[in-house]
């Protein structure tokens, strides 16, 4: 997990093989022949939009909600707090107050990123929708985790709440990993693709600690 002046690698390494989402496409990459007398390597890309570390936007779960290219860039970056959830399968908003942060950012260490490529990685702990309901009560727009999703099998209610809809919309960041490896205050930012009509795309998600 590299780490630059300060900041922490966050996302998981994109390469074939690597696990997607049950129903999600599989990541591919081939190199495409080259067409000058210059060396110049370029590769065809495959790949889902919630592929590796990556962020949802409303358009996810929300039929008129915002696409990735229509969300605010202060969404994507700014002050953060790390919260520990370690050992909990449904994380309820007693786990997450009281909230006596600043930050409009929660990242939660669920732990789970030690499960990645594991035959249980999917059977991930979640937030209940309690929960997704009270981060969004204190102002929190951008939540991350690391796990392959903020929601429990079978359900994207956790989603719903934290996406919002047009008029007061959020971010969801998925599959983070190294949240041990970070203080409990971050400066933390995850930039998605300016995907036009973008439902979600992988980020390169990265914090560094803040006084």
């Amino acid at each position: 997990m590299a780490a630059s002046a300060g900041w922490v690698d966050l996302s998981r390494p994109v390469r074939a093989g690597m696990p997607v989402y049950p129903g999600d496409p599989e990541f591919s990459a081939h190199p495409l022949p080259a067409t000058g007398g210059e060396f110049c390597r370029v590769s065809s890309l495959s790949l889902g939009t919630h592929t590796g570390t990556h962020v949802d936007a409303p358009a996810h779960v929300v039929p008129d909600g915002p696409t990735l290219e229509e969300l605010p860039l202060a969404l994507f970056a700014g002050p953060a707090v790390v919260l520990d959830v370690r050992g909990v399968a449904a994380v309820g908003p007693e786990l997450l107050g009281p909230w006596t942060s600043d930050a409009r950012i929660a990242l939660l260490r669920t732990g789970w990123d030690e499960h990645a490529g594991a035959p249980d990685e999917f059977d991930h702990p979640h937030l209940t929708v309690a929960a997704a309901q009270f981060l969004r009560s204190v102002g929190v727009r951008t939540v991350g985790i690391d796990a392959a999703s903020v929601d429990g099998p079978g359900t994207l209610a956790a989603h719903r709440v934290l996406l919002g809809d047009r008029a007061d919309p959020g971010v969801v960041v998925e599959n983070l990993r190294g949240l041990g490896n970070l203080p409990r205050r971050v400066e933390f930012a995850a930039f998605g693709w300016a995907l036009v009509g973008g439902d979600g795309s992988p980020v390169r998600a990265v914090a560094r600690p803040r006084a």
